[in-house]
């Protein structure tokens, strides 16, 4: 059973004109941050509601604690779980991980611990990941008798057909330098760098045209789906999109006049 707390808290952070960065926290560290139905429903209701934000820029997804990001679902409840309910509870990994991969600007994985199944199909869906070099990543289903389903099919993208085939059949846990060279983690830092790293990110993000971000949010996702014929036409569509806003003109004026100045 999940504890009475809240196992999803969200902290929104202004930062002035450039808007605003929000922080979602998985808050079940007693449990490794498990992900039981209830905490699967808070994680999907946070998302959800995060993507009506028009001033929000960018999202950072972690756990509570040192240890953990999302240590998969809760065993416990898997355990008592019939097939009739399986249907249920296997779409709402997969509603958490579409709530996240909707979302209309990017998603950073702050991992800063276990990241293990239903937790690595969640870092997989968010659009960048940095994690510590503590950090084990693993697709354990196989071993409790379940195959590795849901968003687990984004792992042949991110990390080839090979290493995925390797995670899903074996169920072995990876350390964070295996995850790193595979190309599941983006950046790898040790645990006193995650939170610079994470800001270097942020920051960047921020640095950039809102409006250029959540079209690019979508044209990424358009790449994923379409054959590169459609894709290329759809970023000719994105471009034409941007230009139809001052955003170009402005920000591409801010830089050349910070050029002048420092001519």
């Amino acid at each position: 059973m999940e504890s009475d707390r809240q196992l999803v808290l969200t902290r929104s952070e202004e930062r002035g004109a450039a808007g605003r960065v929000a922080y979602v926290t998985v808050n079940n560290p007693d449990q490794r941050n498990a992900l039981g139905r209830r905490g699967k429903e808070e994680l999907i209701a946070a998302f959800e509601a995060l993507a009506r934000d028009e001033q929000l820029r960018v999202a950072v997804l972690t756990g509570a604690g040192e240890k953990s990001f999302i240590a998969g679902a809760n065993l416990k409840e898997m355990s008592e779980v019939g097939w009739r309910d399986a249907e249920d509870i296997s779409t709402k990994t997969h509603l958490a991980c579409d709530a996240i991969r909707c979302l209309p600007v990017p998603v950073i994985a702050r991992v800063n611990g276990y990241c293990l199944g239903a937790g690595m199909e969640i870092a997989a869906s968010c659009d960048m990941r940095v994690g510590v070099d503590t950090a084990k990543f693993g697709m354990p289903e196989v071993k409790f008798g379940i195959p590795s389903g849901m968003e687990a099919c984004l792992l042949p993208g991110l990390i080839g057909w090979g290493k995925t085939r390797e995670l899903v059949f074996t169920g072995e846990t990876i350390d964070a330098q295996e995850a790193y060279r595979c190309g599941f983690l983006d950046r790898l830092v040790t645990p006193p760098e995650l939170d610079a790293a994470v800001e270097k990110w942020v920051a960047a993000i921020l640095d950039a045209g809102p409006g250029a971000i959540r079209i690019q949010k979508r044209l990424v996702q358009d790449w994923e789906r379409m054959p590169i014929v459609d894709a290329v036409k759809q970023g000719i569509a994105a471009v034409v999109e941007a230009r139809k806003t001052d955003e170009p003109r402005r920000l591409m004026e801010a830089f050349v006049n910070r050029r002048k100045g420092k001519a």
